[in-house]
């Protein structure tokens, strides 16, 4: 591999935190502008948001669930109206109040989330349970005023779907927040073959007006938790701020429950993290914008022998649904090209040279070990499918072992903060469900209740921190 063309990317092992950075500019995914906090997705970056958004898309229609799109600004009134939802987004409100040259007659908010704005919608819009359910899922734009900020793990402005859904009973509402859940457990799992642990929020740890909050969480490779998407029961807390209310089928009028849930290109950051080694991106197959990169071995009058079969070779992979892409440039030396595609973590490389086809065969690279598969000429597309298929379980296995092996149990706080000191991960433990014990450890080493697990160990059966009867199993550690 050229030494030259890698030189610019920190070791993972060394700085873990610079070689995020320098993967994401060097394989072009994203860039800092000029704002403070506000990054530009660069193409090849914005073409793995539009898998994500296309395939979680279906995933959503083909629960019944449609999209739409609200306003960006929020007047401050609306904001106002659910008070703990305001006063958990207050500082990361950017306000707007001048329009033109004219001062505005009442400050809008640039939208945090859009609870606010779509609830004072839907009061108008429902009035009987023959309007219910209402399933209407956004892709948009978010901002919330940031103080420390990471490409795609924490920006000024992002890029997310919102889901708000309002229910004629509070089971079904129970029932979409825990479907949601799923669907974005199923989703990250299987395309983006990160592992994760699902379920239940602290009080401390939910969203600003929720009822319940529950969330996946995922380990990154330096042991630190990355929720990555949450989903949340809101009960009537937001229909009664803005009066969504219906009339029931015993002609009676009553408020509406409420769900709403989001993942972001936060997703991004988790696969750069967790897949990455120190030659840059491996990205997992099904969310690959490039599946397979042809490069051509320039000897020769290559032009005219190698470059006709390699066209003939990408036109048959496209034909069979494999995204992928011919580098036939003259500017640069095969050498090169392999380093640069294993840098944008392209999952598997094909090579063909004079030599190649004299035998009628090509050269399969295999990106996570780059080990060489010389297969037929015919026999190329069902060889490919089964190494993408590979390459997709290899990475879910290796993501899932290292977060067994980072998943370790107590019974002291003095174990939990040994861990948690030294080799970071999750800790489960028990917890009596007093909000000062979950404070005495955030304060104590830093880290947060990520989830409230189920009870699977007899012998966490006491509070890590006060040592009285455990209501619940729960999952701690650092986080992003």
């Amino acid at each position: 591999m050229s030494e030259d063309f890698i030189k610019h990317i920190t070791k993972r092992s060394s700085d873990f935190s610079r070689w995020y950075t320098d993967v994401i500019k060097k394989a072009e995914l994203a860039d800092y502008s000029p704002m403070k906090g506000m990054m530009v997705i660069r193409p090849y970056g914005y073409e793995i948001w539009e898998l994500i958004q296309r395939n979680l898309d279906k995933m959503f229609k083909a629960t019944g669930h449609k999209n739409a799109y609200f306003p960006l600004f929020i007047p401050e009134s609306f904001l106002k109206k659910e008070a703990e939802h305001v006063e958990g987004f207050a500082p990361e409100v950017a306000w707007i109040s001048e329009g033109g040259s004219e001062k505005l007659e009442e400050r809008l908010a640039v939208r945090p989330t859009s609870e606010a704005i779509i609830c004072s919608m839907y009061s108008k819009w429902i009035t009987s349970w023959r309007d219910l359910p209402v399933l209407i899922n956004q892709w948009a734009n978010v901002v919330r005023w940031e103080k420390v900020t990471r490409p795609f793990l924490r920006t000024t402005e992002f890029l997310w779907q919102e889901g708000h859904t309002v229910h004629a009973t509070a089971e079904e509402a129970q029932i979409e927040t825990i479907k949601i859940l799923n669907i974005y457990k199923t989703f990250v799992e299987e395309y983006l073959a990160i592992p994760i642990i699902s379920g239940l929020k602290s009080e401390n740890e939910k969203f600003a007006g929720a009822e319940r909050t529950y969330a996946i969480e995922a380990l990154m490779p330096d042991g630190k938790a990355l929720q990555a998407g949450t989903s949340h029961n809101l009960g009537q807390n937001f229909s009664k701020a803005f009066n969504i209310r219906f009339e029931n089928k015993n002609q009676k009028l009553e408020f509406g429950w409420q769900t709403s849930w989001g993942v972001s290109t936060r997703l991004i950051g988790a696969l750069i993290m967790v897949h990455g080694d120190d030659s840059g991106l491996i990205l997992p197959p099904k969310i690959a914008p490039i599946q397979t990169v042809i490069v051509p071995i320039s000897r020769g009058n290559w032009k005219e022998t190698v470059l006709p079969e390699a066209v003939k070779i990408k036109d048959e992979l496209e034909k069979n649904g494999i995204r992928t892409f011919l580098d036939d440039r003259d500017t640069y030396t095969p050498g090169w090209k392999f380093s640069e595609w294993e840098m944008r973590g392209v999952p598997v490389r094909i090579e063909i040279g004079p030599k190649d086809m004299e035998k009628n065969q090509v050269v399969i690279v295999n990106r996570i070990n780059r080990k060489k598969h010389f297969v037929k000429s015919d026999s190329i597309i069902d060889n490919l499918k089964e190494l993408l298929n590979e390459i997709q379980t290899e990475l879910f296995n290796k993501a899932k072992s290292f977060r067994d092996s980072n998943t370790r149990s107590c019974i002291t706080l003095d174990e939990l903060t040994e861990i948690i000191s030294t080799d970071k991960g999750f800790v489960k433990t028990g917890w009596c469900g007093d909000a000062k014990c979950e404070a005495e450890v955030k304060e104590r080493v830093s880290a947060t209740i990520r989830v409230i697990t189920e009870k699977d160990d007899s012998r966490l059966n006491k509070c890590v921190v006060c040592g009285k009867p455990a209501e619940s199993t729960v999952i701690f550690a650092k986080s992003y």
